[in-house]
């Protein structure tokens, strides 16, 4: 019998987003292919230290289901455990990893920079995409120079939060909902699954809001509220990718937070919403632009705003989308015919074929 490919699944991290992640990787590591794969669950615990999640070896060994991974077992030290996984007598290639790290340290290319210093195949965008897409404000500069409609927004690094209750402080709150009010959200720029966003409707509570805010990031997004409804896509591929029919988001709390996506049942997810065909065509155009300006690869959930006056907004692209069971990205696959199986093994193709074709331009 042939042997199987090696998988890391890679998963938790350092990021407010690390619990998210290890329901995730229980996902991916229960739909891959176990005629292809040999899947080795490793586990990134809040500290930054590397191990081999062995309880869930076992329990993938003997086809129990997984709700979700834990980070804990032996020292997993990646630059040698990679090597030592890979063996070129047997026809399989090197190992596969697929990165399941949410948020910083994981999802804005410094875990893809290390992967391509190991020279592994690595499922989703490289290390660029995976920076531009995480960074929201460096993304929405690279999306409006290619024409992408975006809310209004604006970016200001914490330096410009450091003197609260100054005349200064004061003058930039009352600018900021002039500008962009009167009801505003505001962001960490490098985080995702909705950590650290707030709604701000007056002075008291945007001061509220950037203070949260720039408790994660050093740099902080102000957006303006868009009324009307969420429609996200899944994307999949490299420079002709392919684009999933829609899904909706209604949130069951005053916007799709958190505890919405992860911790309640109260959000309902739309497959296929009732939308005029000429939106939908417009929406996944607009999808697969954005993917390739950000230089995505593998895959992506992008997210848009369908607002009450019409207009078709781009709200953000994730490099990472959630793989838990109810998430919308691997749904919206299902809808389209392709299993979670399937999915996985796409994506693990993708990554070997871009690790061979990057390998052509590295090598002389």
């Amino acid at each position: 019998m042939a042997r199987r490919r090696p998988l890391v699944v890679l998963f938790g991290g350092r990021s407010a987003e690390h619990d998210v992640s290890c329901v995730s990787a229980a996902h991916v590591a229960s739909a891959a292919d176990p005629e292809r794969f040999d899947v080795v669950p490793v586990g990134i615990d809040l500290d930054g230290r590397w191990m081999l999640a062995e309880s869930a070896v076992a329990d993938l060994a003997s086809g129990g289901p997984l709700d979700r991974l834990d980070p804990s077992g032996p020292g997993w030290d990646p630059l040698p455990s990679l090597a030592a996984l890979a063996d070129p007598d047997d026809g399989t290639g090197p190992p596969v990893v697929f990165p399941v790290v949410h948020g910083p340290l994981g999802e804005d290319g410094t875990l893809q920079g290390l992967l391509e210093l190991a020279d592994v195949p690595y499922v989703g965008a490289g290390v660029l995409g995976s920076a531009l897409a995480m960074d929201k404000l460096a993304a929405k500069e690279v999306l409006t120079h290619h024409g992408i409609a975006q809310a209004r927004y604006r970016g200001l690094h914490a330096d410009r939060l450091a003197d609260p209750g100054s005349d200064g402080h004061r003058a930039l709150l009352d600018e900021l909902l002039a500008d962009l009010g009167p009801t505003v959200f505001v962001k960490p720029a490098n985080l995702g699954s909705s950590v650290g966003v707030s709604r701000a409707v007056d002075a008291a509570s945007l001061d509220e809001a950037l203070a949260t805010a720039a408790s994660y990031d050093e740099w902080v997004v102000v957006e303006e509220a868009v009324t009307g409804r969420e429609i996200e896509f899944a994307v999949l591929g490299d420079r002709s990718p392919q684009v999933s029919g829609p899904g909706e988001i209604r949130p069951g709390d005053e916007f799709y937070s958190y505890a919405d996506k992860y911790e309640t049942d109260e959000a309902e997810l739309v497959v296929d919403p009732d939308l005029p065909s000429e939106v939908s065509v417009g929406f996944q155009e607009m999808a697969a632009r954005s993917y390739l300006a950000l230089r995505c690869t593998g895959m992506a959930r992008v997210d848009f705003f369908l607002a009450d006056d019409g207009r078709m907004l781009l709200n953000e692209v994730n490099t990472i989308p959630g793989f838990t069971p109810i998430s919308m990205y691997p749904r919206l696959w299902q809808a389209a015919g392709l299993s979670s199986r399937a999915l996985v093994t796409r994506l693990v193709d993708l990554a070997v074929e871009r690790h061979a074709r990057r390998r052509r331009n590295t090598r002389h």
